[in-house]
């Protein structure tokens, strides 16, 4: 070999080292940040399903950094801030609009997907379904159009009802929407609506509690929301003073509630999955449309039915997708 080949063939070599160190560099493993308004177990199970089912696996090829935030909304600014802070990919929110909120007020570079049960049109969140726009998409609930519902199954479970206590917090921006437009929502049903606050972030019921029986309400409806949906004292109270009651979700018949017309939380949170995999390949938040639900379940609690000393309809309970007993 000559002294030039010799030169061009060293030269050669040292070019090709860096490629093939660099070819043994581990590929950088997305980190997604999860943040839910409450403490959530499900929220993790179903997105970890999700996950599976579009080829990841926690630990292995994505990290999850799970942060329930107990029942105090007030925590989750400081939540979403760390992780925006410790530079995650994507960050999930969901439980409430809350979740969201904090999120986007933390970044407006990092990816939200959203999983809320809030109207995320009415509270801000995005501009539109069609083109969320901004750095937030992800899956929401046509709020008016189940609390309609919900009345309905009030009036057809219970048929003399007139009077029906909405119990709902002034912290949730979703909620302050939809007491201006409820009544006249559910006007053609003929039932009087009466609004009673919840305070958090620990609710004292006390005052709600007199506010209801002081306003003669014959059931309860109890707008979405983590601090409402999950306290036994609230179910508690309704069947010590004979009260049927309806909310949203199923977790809500869990703690002793009457009836939930609503998705399915955990097939909410499997749907979100979908979107952190197509941002993680290239797509935009701004240009994926947001979904809501194609599949509504209503849930009965047979027990709870029977503490109140109601017999329900044959017509409602044929049409349950769950029924406790």
């Amino acid at each position: 070999m000559t002294r030039a080949a010799l030169i061009v063939s060293l030269a050669l070599a040292a070019l090709a080292a860096p490629l093939a160190v660099g070819a043994q560099q581990p590929k950088k493993v997305p980190r997604i940040g999860l943040i839910c308004a409450t403490q959530c177990g499900w929220m993790l199970g179903g997105f970890e399903q999700g996950l599976r089912e579009v080829g990841y696996v926690d630990g292995q090829n994505v990290f999850v950094d799970f942060r329930g935030a107990g029942v105090s909304d007030d925590r989750l600014p400081a939540i979403a801030a760390d992780l925006v802070r410790r530079k995650v990919d994507i960050i999930v929110a969901g439980g409430s609009s809350a979740a969201v909120l904090a999120a986007k007020n933390a970044t407006k570079t990092i990816p939200i997907v959203m999983v809320v049960s809030d109207d995320a049109v009415e509270s801000g969140l995005i501009a539109s379904l069609a083109r969320p726009g901004g750095n937030v998409t992800g899956v929401t609930v046509p709020y008016m159009e189940l609390v309609g519902k919900q009345v309905e199954l009030l009036k057809e479970a219970v048929p003399g009802v007139s009077r029906v206590a909405v119990l709902w917090n002034p912290a949730n921006p979703a909620h302050a929407s939809a007491v201006k437009k409820i009544d006249a929502l559910v006007r053609s049903l003929k039932v009087q609506l009466e609004f009673v606050e919840v305070q958090g972030p620990v609710p004292d019921f006390e005052g709600p509690f007199s506010a209801v029986a002081r306003r003669r309400a014959e059931a309860i409806l109890v707008l979405p929301d983590p601090m409402l949906t999950r306290s036994g004292q609230l179910t508690l109270f309704a069947i010590q003073r004979r009260l049927p009651s309806v909310s949203t979700f199923s977790e809500f018949v869990s703690a002793a509630g009457l009836m939930a017309y609503g998705p399915n939380l955990t097939d909410m949170m499997r749907r979100s999955a979908t979107y952190v995999d197509r941002i993680l390949k290239g797509a935009k938040p701004s240009d994926l449309p947001v979904e809501q639900p194609t599949r509504y379940q209503l849930v009965i609690s047979l027990t709870t039915a029977k503490a109140l000393g109601l017999t329900l309809p044959q017509s409602v309970l044929i049409r349950a997708d769950e029924v406790i007993r």
